[in-house]
């Protein structure tokens, strides 16, 4: 079964994700911030990692700073976004 980590401080929108995703019937693991998403990742191996950017204590491009430096962790995928909703023209 495909494992995959949410990686989201805002625990509504993480509850949504993980419930949407094992409707799909995905194993999930969830962290509540970045640095517990660097040990969750490291310590379980999922398969995909789905990231927040922007987060307090570690963001999103820390978490990938951090996942780089294990070599353990070369084969994770991830995906990174956030919802700031500014737009650029």
């Amino acid at each position: 079964m495909t494992k995959i980590l949410v990686i989201e401080d805002e625990d509504f929108i993480r509850e949504n994700i993980i419930e949407l995703l094992l409707d799909k019937k995905f194993d999930c693991l969830e962290a509540q911030n970045g640095a517990i998403g660097v040990e969750l990742a490291v310590q379980e191996r999922p398969d995909l990692i789905l990231c927040d950017v922007m987060m307090p204590e570690l963001d999103g491009y820390g978490v990938l700073q951090k996942l780089r430096s294990y070599p353990e962790s070369e084969s994770h995928q991830g995906r990174y976004a956030s919802g700031n909703g500014t737009r650029r023209r």
